[in-house]
């Protein structure tokens, strides 16, 4: 499929929104185009649209992004990969930031998903499907740092079990612009997809969107910004970089947070940190089947170590 032909647009007609659209792209069946509308990928009058039994857009031009067809199965890649920790169950990465964690539209090959299925010569748990065996939970393709794979998927059940929970350790070190009144807060919102920009999350009303929330403090602050880790007690997408803009505090490099960023010209590091400045820097659970406790913590990557040096008061 062509990137022209992923784009379909027209005008609505009757009734619900899904079943308006269904029979005038009679390629897509309602639940798929259910399925793209609650992904965001529906928009009128240049606004995101998120609900598909809304009736009042009968006569407005649309337009549906359309996902490309993705692989039936991802293909083994020897990548390099830092791992920190494996034994029969699971296995712990080092992620470097620009590593993809499973494959998707743009990103076919070459990511974390990849690199496994090689090194695991196969042995990844099969209840992530064909295109994500093994992954449990994900980080931004740009944030470094820690991430848990599964291997079997008695230790995927488990992991997931943990996950849901809220039983999982992980904290993480942003470096984030201006320097936060607050040294130690905790910020508790809702968060879902932005109404208004389709690949954007975005704090919401009360009951429009999922229940976040991210403990934070200050553990250096630096010339107009600061280093802060943020320990997740929940993992909603791009929970921490949301939640930092929402205080007004948006990490820096982030290309769709930080738009002030971009206007900054008095401070050339803060434009050119190409990056969102954060790490995955502590991971924590016990075993789903061993039952011992699994504890690691990451080092500061060199681009952010180096972004420290450059911003010291």
């Amino acid at each position: 499929m062509s990137a022209e032909k992923s784009i379909k647009e027209g005008i609505i007609g009757s009734g619900r929104l899904d079943t308006a659209l269904a029979s005038i792209l009679p390629d897509l069946s309602r639940e798929r185009i259910k399925a793209l509308i609650l992904d965001g990928a529906l928009s009128i009058d240049n606004q995101t649209i998120l609900s598909a039994s809304s009736k009042k857009y009968e006569g407005k031009s649309f337009t549906l992004h359309i996902p490309m067809p993705k692989a039936d199965k991802a293909i083994a890649q020897d990548i390099p990969l830092n791992v920190v920790y494996e034994d029969d169950h699971l296995i712990i990465i080092d992620k470097p930031a620009g590593l993809v964690v499973h494959p998707s539209a743009g990103h076919d090959d070459g990511t974390l998903v990849n690199a496994l299925l090689y090194h695991c010569n196969g042995t990844l748990s099969g209840i992530g499907g064909v295109e994500r065996p093994g992954i449990v939970h994900r980080i931004d393709r740009d944030t470094s740092g820690l991430i848990v794979a599964a291997k079997s998927d008695a230790a995927h059940s488990g992991l997931s079990t943990l996950f849901a929970a809220h039983d999982i350790d992980r904290q993480y070190l942003a470096i984030v612009s201006g320097r936060p009144k607050e040294a130690k807060a905790t910020i508790a919102t809702q968060i879902g997809r932005s109404p208004h920009h389709r690949k954007k999350m975005d704090v919401l009303e009360s009951g429009k969107g999922k229940h976040a929330i991210t403990h934070y403090k200050v553990e250096h602050y630096l010339h107009e910004a600061a280093l802060v880790r943020c320990t997740l007690e929940t993992g909603r997408t791009h929970q921490i970089r949301v939640h930092m803009k929402h205080i007004g505090h948006p990490l820096i490099g982030d290309q769709i947070y930080n738009v002030r960023q971009k206007r900054i010209k008095s401070r050339p590091i803060y434009s050119n940190f190409d990056r969102q400045a954060l790490h995955a820097a502590v991971l924590g659970f016990i075993h789903p089947i061993t039952e011992e406790k699994i504890y690691f913590e990451s080092n500061l990557p060199a681009d952010m170590q180096e972004l420290l040096r450059e911003i010291e008061v």
